[in-house]
């Protein structure tokens, strides 16, 4: 949302008179407040936005204005009002219906937001940004076939637009499509992203296309570095150990990643009983496993144990206070 600038000497003049003159108009009032916004100086530009929204002629900008303020101060409700107040009177008003889907969207209420974008592509279908956040919300209301539908409206954006492309390899990948494969590939041959190789390699997984997923899952761990903070080494080390243990039966390879995983710090006992009671994992390995989990539990429990004990004080009574 681009913000405007007033004129030094228009702003000085107010600041000389204060602007208290009945004479100031409506317009005089939204442009020293538009300036306020401009400083970052948001309760000066609120007290003149909120003068200037006394007229008809300056109310939607000031009110559409007052409600970006809100924004910018955490204040999501009240910007959300504020946009759909205006709604009220102008419901064909595509900046407020932009504004208020996404202010929405921070509110948690994405069943309203969903609501304002559909709106908004029926008066602007081409517009490429509001389908992409609209697909964002059906994907988060779990509407992944509706949001993959919506993405391919604007096929010639997804060859291009990274983000675009991520979510309709989510999407297809949620629904558990083959074609998901191929959406991964390409986001990643312009790419970079252990967690989105993660994911990656997980569909793979998925479709039994276990070499490759192997191969993804060891690219994946080679690409964290410290600043990865949605996904950890241990959990695509487990996820490469899963693997193992179902592609290749005979072979203890998969055990050893299992225990450097947890050597890592992988401690889900159940995704790991999971994998055990999945009927995949036999013979030698399947022992080994169930040895596994064992200790995990074992050490698990003394670990509460520990917890669970009072410390042990050596203050006598002459320590004690009052």
């Amino acid at each position: 949302m681009k913000k405007l600038l007033l004129p030094a000497v228009v702003l000085s003049a107010a600041l000389i008179c204060g602007c208290s003159t009945a004479a100031a108009s409506a317009q005089e009032y939204y442009s020293i407040g538009m300036a306020y916004f401009e400083l970052g100086k948001y309760e000066e530009a609120e007290k003149w936005l909120n003068r200037a929204r006394q007229s008809d002629r300056t109310m939607t900008a000031s009110q559409y204005n007052l409600g970006r303020l809100a924004f910018e101060r955490g204040r999501y409700f009240e910007a959300a009002d504020l946009f759909e107040d205006i709604l009220k009177r102008d419901p064909d008003n595509v900046i407020a219906l932009r504004a208020s889907a996404y202010t929405r969207i921070k509110t948690g209420d994405i069943d309203i937001a969903e609501k304002h974008y559909e709106r908004l592509l029926n008066l602007i279908p081409e517009s490429t940004d509001d389908g992409y956040n609209h697909a964002l919300v059906l994907y988060a209301m779990e509407r992944y076939t509706e949001a993959e539908q919506l993405l391919e409206k604007y096929m010639f954006s997804l060859r291009d637009n990274k983000d675009m492309l991520l979510l309709y390899a989510r999407c297809q990948s949620a629904q558990n499509k083959v074609e998901a494969i191929d959406s991964f590939a390409n986001w990643l041959n312009d790419n970079t992203d252990p967690r989105v190789r993660y994911e990656y390699a997980m569909t793979l997984e998925h479709h039994e296309l276990y070499a490759r997923a192997m191969e993804e899952y060891r690219l994946a761990m080679s690409e964290i570095t410290s600043s990865t903070a949605d996904i950890k080494r241990s959990d695509i080390r487990f996820a490469l150990a899963r693997v193992l243990l179902i592609a290749d039966r005979e072979s203890g390879e998969g055990i050893t990643e299992m225990r450097n995983a947890i050597n890592e710090g992988f401690d889900d006992i159940d995704a790991i009983e999971e994998l055990l009671n999945g009927g995949k994992v036999s013979g030698e390995n399947a022992v080994s496993l169930r040895s596994i989990i064992e200790n995990m539990r074992r050490t698990a429990d003394e670990q509460e144990k520990e917890r669970d004990e009072p410390e042990d004080s050596s203050e006598t009574d002459d320590d004690k206070g009052f």
